[in-house]
């Protein structure tokens, strides 16, 4: 895709700067995005495990909840008990349809007592705001989207890196943040398995950052075609492909994020449909796939048994650079859902041998507390 063929799309705030970086552009979730750089993804995926990468997740829409009523509001809106989560403490939720359908995964920090900030799915933000207003009706809390540039410093370097910039981070850990005197506001999270950040800070002084960042040899841009290979060898879910309407956390594999409290006693939107859905029990799982040689399979491949029975369907997949093999997401039925299950994948006419296997591919090395 070419800079004529944008079209309705968007583009981020940094465009210039990375196009002058010689990104390769493609659209995704609406937006323009860098795709990759001229190291290609496999140098830029590799160097965030080895060093840092940065990424532009400015496409990803930041809403600010406010008010005295907030933290019940949010308890309402997302199974998750917003009233107990501490100040500078983030936590991984779902918004859930009636019927426990994931309408999207959000990351909701406390800032304050009546102050929260939540991080959506790009492609789901303008739905995510509309019906987390309809949410608030009756409740003293106002729900405010924000014009802000959003960076992640991902990789094993990235605590020294923003060091070097005059960021010390270092008292944080995993899934917290904080607002900077500045007004920018930090979390150590991301999206990679990795150690990191995420950066949300006004666009004027977006490129200031960036130029101090990428002055550190550690630090090399890397595109959306990395972050999907990182993401995925960690296991994390792309919401519209591994998770979706149609999906529930219990067949994804999510409930983990649910507190048992809550999950039964719980008056948040979709509790019934939650609840009814444990009780049945789920009819497939969401697994990870390993496929013999270097075949990758992708996203909507089928999946059968040894008998050549339909079951199941790939989500998400690629070749896993730090892995060094293919590597896959998908549901399929639950007797066959326990690793070291062989299956077989439909690719071009072949039937080429699939295990199920384990996640994530490679190991979660995020800073965690004592």
């Amino acid at each position: 895709m070419t800079n004529t063929d944008t079209g309705e799309l968007r583009r981020l705030p940094l465009h210039d700067i990375h196009e002058a970086a010689g990104a390769r552009f493609g659209a995704f979730a609406g937006w323009f995005m860098p795709l990759t750089y001229p190291a290609g993804v496999m140098k830029e995926h590799l160097h965030t495990r080895q060093k840092a990468g940065l990424f532009d997740i400015s496409h990803m829409k930041l809403f600010e909840v406010r008010g005295a009523d907030a933290a019940a509001f949010l308890s309402k809106a997302c199974p998750f008990d917003a009233q107990a989560l501490p100040a500078g403490v983030s936590k991984y939720t779902l918004l859930l349809a009636e019927d426990a359908g994931i309408l999207d995964d959000l990351i909701v920090t406390r800032l304050a007592p009546d102050r929260f900030m939540v991080v959506a799915n790009a492609g789901n933000a303008e739905s995510d705001e509309a019906e987390l207003r309809r949410r608030a009706s009756g409740f003293d809390a106002t729900v405010t989207p924000l014009e802000r540039v959003f960076l992640a410093l991902q990789g094993p370097a990235a605590e020294i890196v923003m060091k070097s910039v005059g960021i010390d981070l270092s008292d944080l850990v995993f899934m917290t943040g904080r607002e900077l005197p500045s007004g920018w506001f930090v979390t150590r999270s991301g999206y990679t398995g990795e150690d990191g950040f995420e950066i949300a800070l006004p666009v004027e002084d977006a490129a200031g950052l960036v130029e101090r960042l990428l002055g550190d040899d550690a630090v090399e841009w890397i595109g959306l075609a990395a972050r999907d290979s990182l993401r995925l060898e960690a296991g994390l879910c792309l919401h519209g492909q591994d998770i979706a309407p149609d999906t529930d956390p219990v067949e994804a594999g999510l409930l983990w994020a649910i507190p048992k409290s809550v999950r039964s006693d719980g008056a948040f939107v979709g509790a019934d449909g939650l609840r009814d859905r444990i009780a049945e029990g789920s009819g497939r799982k969401r697994v990870g796939l390993k496929p013999d040689g270097r075949q990758p399979v992708r996203a909507g491949t089928e999946l059968f048994d040894e008998k050549g029975t339909p079951v199941g369907r790939v989500t998400s997949g690629g070749f896993g650079p730090s892995a060094g093999h293919p590597v896959a997401m998908g549901y399929v039925t639950r007797e066959l859902a326990s690793p070291g299950t062989r299956l077989l994948a439909r690719v071009r006419g072949n039937s080429l041998p699939v295990d199920v296997v384990a996640l994530p591919f490679m190991p979660h090395r995020y800073r965690k507390g004592a």
